[in-house]
């Protein structure tokens, strides 16, 4: 595929990313794309590697190496290579729902176990993705044709979010009566409200959101499954159900002094920050939550580095970013091997802008909250760090990040965000549907499968893998929908 031996003659070149002095003062995207004439030189890269590892897909060692979609990359490559962008957008839509999100949000899988980048640099996958979907929108060839013929069928989506989103799609495609029912005021679910706006613009949810309801999907918000209306009602009204509410229930930091105001939950921070932002069409921005203010975020992942990010832009003070684990090394070490996904330090946009902004990066490794310290009022001041060491716990005879006493040290903090992560689904849902969970409240299916222990109840995305990636999630929810579709038709075309 591509062009042959281009690999060895062209570097690996990516659309340039807005400097950290520019976009720390709005919301906007800030990667920019490639020329048509360059992203074909880099389409060009494409190895022909015969065993594309790149669509692979699968679990290696506990992790995904390639992409869970298994899209067929190399043939779409090519197709970008030769300029025939119509046919690359028909070739990517075979496998793929959503590529608009993907390609603004995905860590890239693909590129991860992409041959080219065993001994040199990946191909640029994720930003010819982009540069696909995008032409296909600016080009109207993006359709969601309503069916014309209905199979007289009706399915209820619990949850917009990327694998709901992908349910509806197909299921609507197929001719069943689709609704979806979201519990925020707006469609997205983690598109919308999880994902700050600098690394997916909403109005790229909005154009998606209004294809499929001039396809026949209807959208119900505000609409709470599980409080405002019961799985009871759903189930006499739909012919099947399915489950897509995420894993959404926020890992707690049980330390003294926890109730101390001015700690969140960072998925509620930037949830807030989102809606403020959204609400006045980005005119008001919500500053007074953390200007000025000295910052720490408990977690060292995607979702703490966005709270990086968010902070910087609305004028924090200082920003201090925890991580239990210790520092990843530099490049893949030997028991790390090619095409696992590479476990290296990371250096991403928030702490790029923290380098800038305040000339160190944020993150401070093996260390954890001992103690949240209150002022007179109750409001937070200070937290106590203490910093942790791998070691067998005596309790359960496992190796864990235990705290080493006679290391505390405070420092100070008027605002605490948790990003540690997900503990599974919120109770409420599961106890109204009346599903077997699993040992991690994800809700329980056969291996591979998407039926639930109800009859006519289905579930995908986070709320059965546990907390994953967008790019799982729009994979759980089309094999979900094939599998609505078998149990509402005896069989299935999708």
């Amino acid at each position: 595929m591509g062009q042959m031996s281009a690999f060895l003659k062209i570097e690996r070149e990516v659309g340039k990313v807005r400097s950290e002095i520019e976009r720390i003062n709005d919301f906007g995207e800030f990667h920019e794309r490639l020329s048509l004439n360059k992203q074909r030189n880099q389409a060009a890269r494409c190895m022909d590697c015969g065993v594309a590892f790149c669509q692979n897909g699968n679990m290696i060692s506990g992790m995904m190496s390639g992409c869970p979609l298994h899209n067929l990359i190399p043939e779409m490559n090519d197709l970008v290579y030769r300029g025939r962008m119509g046919e690359a957008y028909y070739r990517l839509s075979m496998t793929h729902s959503f590529p608009e999100f993907t390609s603004r949000v995905c860590p890239a899988l693909c590129e991860a176990a992409c041959t080219c980048g065993l001994h040199d640099e990946a191909i640029s996958i994720k930003e010819n993705e982009k540069a696909v979907i995008e032409y296909a929108f600016e080009n109207g060839l993006v359709e969601e044709k309503t069916p014309q013929v209905r199979t007289g069928k009706r399915v209820a989506v619990v949850g917009s979010g990327p694998s709901g989103l992908a349910v509806c799609q197909l299921l609507n495609r197929r001719g069943h009566e689709v609704t979806v029912y979201e519990r925020n005021d707006r469609v997205g679910g983690l598109l919308r409200y999880g994902i700050p706006n600098m690394k997916l613009d909403k109005s790229v949810i909005d154009r998606r959101v209004k294809l499929l309801e001039n396809a026949g999907v209807k959208f119900i918000c505000n609409v709470n499954v599980g409080k405002d209306i019961h799985m009871s009602e759903l189930k006499k009204q739909y012919d099947a159900v399915v489950l897509a509410c995420g894993a959404s229930k926020a890992r707690d930091i049980n330390a003294p002094g926890r109730d101390a105001t001015g700690i969140y939950f960072a998925v509620d921070f930037l949830t807030n920050v989102t809606k403020k932002l959204l609400d006045s069409n980005f005119k008001n921005v919500p500053y007074e939550l953390v200007k000025d203010k000295n910052v720490v975020i408990i977690g060292g992942g995607d979702t703490g580095n966005d709270c990086v990010a968010t902070s910087i832009r609305l004028k924090a003070k200082s920003v201090t970013q925890l991580e239990m684990m210790p520092q990843p090394p530099k490049t893949r070490l030997e028991s790390n091997a090619w095409p696992e996904w590479p476990k290296v330090l990371k250096v991403d946009y928030g702490q790029e802008e923290s380098i800038y902004k305040f000339g160190k990066d944020p993150r401070v490794y093996q260390v954890t909250v001992k103690e949240f310290i209150k002022d007179k009022r109750g409001s937070l001041k200070e937290v106590v760090l203490i910093s942790l060491e791998a070691k067998k716990d005596p309790k359960t005879g496992r190796t864990a990040m235990l705290p080493i006493e006679g290391t505390e040290k405070k420092i100070p903090a008027d605002i605490v965000l948790i990003a540690a992560g997900f503990l599974g689904t919120e109770s409420y849902i599961v106890d109204d549907a009346k599903v077997e969970v699993d040992a991690r409240t994800n809700v329980k299916t056969a291996i591979d499968g998407h039926k639930t222990s109800v009859d006519g109840v289905f579930t995908a995305g986070d709320m059965h893998l546990g907390q994953s990636l967008v790019v799982r999630a729009i994979a759980e929810g089309r094999a979900c929908a094939k599998e609505v579709d078998e149990y509402l038709m005896g069989y299935s075309n999708l």
